[in-house]
């Protein structure tokens, strides 16, 4: 197709996660990517995983997403944060009955599946190894010139490139940023005891290490790490050899999963954070890491741009029915507002608990563990945390709750 509903730069996670989710409500959307798909897709493309929160993958079900997932995911029913090694934790755990917190899916199932979900959608036109060379946001429309020779329009462009978005760049949109003293070290590691289906947050002064439950493979149980370190030392961790890595990652970890073996490949990013002064322009949304990237410490990056997915399409679809072209800036302002203030307190959120723990001295830690205690015992607050960490917190679009607009 030529002319569609949305034209959206970037698919990606949440790129794609969009166009589906917009085909399942009777819109068409055009999806440019420079990406190569067998690149992309490959094994070792780039060793993250990510934890769905449970409304998140609400919306995956509802577009038909969670069905090409099938058990590629491993349920999260509980998650223990605790300061160091030392006595004190918060722990946060499902009941009977409930659903789990979240899943963890390996971030090429996951692709794999959007971008197979997006090329099945009647709806969806993507278009990987290709790329926009110019952008028209005129007072009609929105008219692209490929590098494939083709032009392509929409009543709506969305950016969903990523934090260094080059649409958000020529908007002339500003962005809060700076860059974190840590990279995430990223791999997988088998290890002798089951994990449970829980999720470990431990908390060292020069960053969270994260063990994130995947389901066993044939060396037996298995976890993802990421494992900030200090910027510096980045580059030696990546370099030791495969015993000495797991002989430090055995000592933050406090051996209680065993003996460690059998890690993939080791990747690392460095860490930042950013967020846009606002999110909508002239015929533009931005979502996802276009709009917004925080800290991995809770895990809530991927989840944020699903909630931005979720949000942005019960705008469109409702406007639609009253008649609203997707580029109408009355829509475009409901989408500003209804997202503005949750990714401002997430990244709030994030950035604050980075800077909490990451204060050295034995002093610091005994609040942060009296801190955590006090949560521990007080239900109310921590079920307020429980909502957060499911993505059931504020206003919920019904994609969220498993819903069709």
């Amino acid at each position: 197709m030529d002319r569609a509903d949305v034209l959206i730069l970037g698919g990606g996670l949440v790129g794609s996660a969009l166009a589906v989710a917009l085909n399942a409500h009777g819109l068409t959307a055009i999806v440019i990517d420079v990406a190569d798909p067998e690149v992309i897709l490959a094994a070792e493309h780039d060793g993250r995983a990510s934890a769905i929160a449970s409304a998140p993958h609400r919306m995956l079900d509802a577009i038909g997403v969670g069905a090409r997932l099938a058990d590629a995911g491993c349920l999260i029913e509980a998650i223990r944060v605790s300061d160091g090694l030392e006595p004190g934790k918060l722990d946060f755990a499902t009941h009977e009955g409930e659903p789990a917190l979240g899943v963890m899916y390996e971030n090429r199932r996951l692709r794999r599946a959007l971008y197979e979900a997006a090329q099945a959608a009647p709806g969806v036109d993507i278009r990987m190894k290709t790329r926009a060379l110019s952008v028209d946001r005129g007072e009609f429309g929105v008219t692209a010139t490929l590098d494939s020779g083709a032009t392509v329009s929409a009543p709506l462009l969305v950016a969903a490139e990523g934090r260094n978005s080059p649409t958000r760049e020529a908007a002339g949109i500003k962005v809060a940023r700076w860059r974190y003293d840590h990279a995430a070290l990223v791999t997988t590691v088998n290890h002798q005891h089951d994990h449970e289906n829980t999720a470990f947050e431990i908390f060292y002064p020069e960053g969270p290490f994260a063990i994130l439950p995947l389901n066993d493979d044939a060396n037996g149980h298995r976890s993802a790490i990421v494992w900030t370190v200090k910027g510096g030392a980045a580059a030696g961790m990546l370099k030791l050899s495969e015993r000495g890595f797991l002989a430090e990652m055995s000592k933050k970890m406090g051996g209680f999963l065993g003996e460690l073996g059998a890690p993939t490949p080791r990747f690392s990013y460095p860490l930042g954070f950013h967020h846009a002064a606002r999110i909508t322009d002239h015929r533009l949304a931005l979502v996802g890491d276009a709009a917004h990237g925080i800290h991995p410490i809770a895990g809530q990056g991927v989840n944020v741009g699903f909630r931005d997915v979720a949000a942005l399409v019960e705008v469109l679809v409702e406007g639609k029915r009253l008649g609203l072209e997707p580029g109408d800036a009355q829509l475009l302002a409901r989408y500003q507002r209804w997202r503005a203030l949750d990714t401002f307190m997430v990244a709030l959120a994030t950035d604050g608990l980075t800077r909490l723990f990451g204060i050295p001295g034995r002093a610091p830690a005994a609040l942060r563990r009296f801190g955590l205690n006090a949560v521990d015992r007080l239900p109310p607050l921590k079920n307020a945390f429980m909502a957060e960490a499911r993505g059931e917190s504020g206003a919920v679009p019904k994609l969220l709750q498993g819903e069709v607009v």
